[in-house]
């Protein structure tokens, strides 16, 4: 057999959502690099509507015969000819109990960081004589039993906002208690695109690298709190805004303006039915705990050697291979946590691993690999607000550009600008949409300049439900001040404007044509 997938065990969790959860990143960010999203599809999508997309694109490709369900990976063993044949025996289990032993020549993991549920009880003094239930977000499934209760949630990530949102539209109250505060932001942005769209863009990101990170922070914050000032409402974190992934909450702020959420400081103690906080205060008869206090992470399957760590993070060369084996035959993918769907990256670190693979590209030394982990980590914590929780930041664009540089289909700008202009201005002012690194290079895709061009109207399919005559009013002046600050601050924003200028913009650019011949 010539590769295998662990996909998890039975030794953990497996990962867990809530009904009504919809994705935080748009559907044309989320998708991979050779199958579009359908454009009927709504932007922000529902989970169901997310497995339906895996479906389509499963059997699009032919997968669904080599995949084998409802089967637990035992243990993944180095076979005892490991220094000379690099192969792994693997012992899976079926639904019935019934147990096999395979033999393959390379094993990728993928079973993610959210198995662990952290319930940190012993930070919780007196927990143990708490009247009420408590349990982990992991458990949380929707709000039916929490009607009428008063209930804490400890811990504004983003499972917690959305718990404390959706459980107050029921319970009596809702406290939502945080250690370090939050920046909280939408995902609707200008013009009511995408945030990602606007902003997860190659402009965006060539800013970031020449702009100074503190004065990038300001405009930032600055821009947060003209839409709710952090301070005013409790929310305003420890930590510098790009430091750490913001919570991304539409409804948050309105349910604390509306006092379905009370924010609150972190948990001091409990006192039977009452919950103490670090600022003195006490919120008695509470009926209820939920600790969205985050996910630890572990490879219970693969042997204690094969891991170490570096830092506060696993110690992988390029986040995907370990660096002590004899033979790069193992890989971890989808171990990373940035600014963008895990989906495009753990597809482009899936293309870079399978040609390590199959002995296309060939890795650096061992002594050479700790190093470039060494000197990861430390750029990691220096840029990054890092915890034991949190170990796996990396930079999107960056990241991307980083392998598939490496597999020879990161696309140059250089070279587009000279022989396909049109493309160039989408690809350096569009969204950082996966399509891209299939233009060029191994698994060149004849359809993704296609994808490029006609990706913004998918993004405006989902709203064509009714016809409605476009807006002929509104000053012309304020207009193009609007466009302009946008284009300095939302390359994708401005250039979705540009490609779908509104009525008024258009006879402004025809007067001004007219005028000036």
């Amino acid at each position: 057999m010539t590769s295998g997938v662990c996909g998890g065990s039975r030794k953990c969790l497996s990962a867990s959502i809530y009904r009504s959860l919809t994705i935080n990143v748009s559907k044309e960010m989320v998708c991979f690099s050779d199958f579009p999203i359908p454009a009927d599809y709504p932007n922000y999508m529902h989970h169901s509507r997310l497995l339906q997309y895996f479906r389509l694109y499963a059997e699009h490709f032919k997968l669904l015969q080599h995949i084998r369900f409802q089967t637990s990976v035992q243990s993944v063993r180095q076979r005892p000819d490991f220094s000379h044949s690099g192969q792994w025996e693997v012992v899976t289990e079926n639904r019935e109990g019934v147990k096999e032993t395979h033999v393959f020549d390379s094993v990728i993991v993928c079973s993610g960081h959210y198995s662990y549920p952290h319930l940190p009880l012993k930070d919780f003094p007196g927990i143990k004589s708490f009247e009420g239930k408590y349990f982990h977000s992991w458990d949380y499934k929707g709000p039916e039993d929490l009607h009428g209760k008063r209930v804490v949630v400890i811990g504004i990530g983003n499972s917690g906002g959305d718990i404390a949102v959706e459980s107050s539209r029921v319970a009596e109250q809702v406290y939502l208690s945080t250690r370090r505060g939050a920046w909280v932001t939408r995902v609707l942005s200008d013009n009511g695109l995408p945030l990602d769209i606007n902003y997860n863009t190659r402009f965006v990101h060539i800013l970031f690298q020449l702009l100074p990170t503190a004065w990038l922070n300001w405009l930032g914050e600055k821009k947060l709190n003209a839409m709710y000032d952090h301070t005013m409402y409790a929310l305003k974190p420890k930590h510098r805004l790009f430091s750490q992934i913001p919570v991304f909450n539409d409804e948050l702020p309105n349910k604390i303006i509306t006092g379905g959420v009370i924010l609150k400081s972190n948990v001091q103690q409990i006192r039977g039915s009452s919950v103490v906080f670090e600022d003195g205060s006490v919120v008695d008869k509470v009926d209820v705990i939920v600790f969205a206090t985050g996910y630890n992470y572990d490879f219970p399957v693969l042997p204690p050697s094969v891991m170490h760590k570096s830092g506060h993070r696993v110690s992988l060369f390029k986040q995907l291979f370990p660096p002590t084996l004899e033979h790069p035959t193992l890989a971890v993918v989808g171990f990373i946590h940035a600014l963008g769907a895990i989906m495009p990256q753990a597809e482009m670190q899936s293309r870079w691993v399978t040609r390590v693979f199959k002995g296309l590209i060939k890795l650096p030394s061992k002594q050479a690999m700790m190093r470039a982990v060494e000197s990861d980590t430390k750029v990691m914590e220096k840029s990054y607000n890092i915890s034991k929780l949190v170990p796996l930041q990396v930079d999107f664009v960056s990241y991307m550009d980083d392998l598939s540089g490496q597999i020879g289909a990161r696309p140059s700008l250089t070279w587009l600008f000279f022989t396909d202009y049109p493309l160039f201005k989408r690809i350096l002012w569009g969204p950082m949409t996966a399509y891209q690194y299939r233009i060029t290079g191994p698994g060149k895709w004849s359809g993704a300049r296609q994808a490029i061009f006609t990706q913004f109207d998918r993004v405006v399919q989902p709203f064509k439900t009714r016809k409605v005559e476009e807006n002929q009013g509104g000053s012309v002046a304020g207009s193009i001040l609007k466009i302009s600050l946008t284009a300095m601050v939302g390359g994708g924003a401005a250039y979705y404007l540009y490609l779908h200028p509104p009525s008024y913009l258009t006879s402004l650019l025809g007067k001004i044509t007219h005028h000036s011949t």
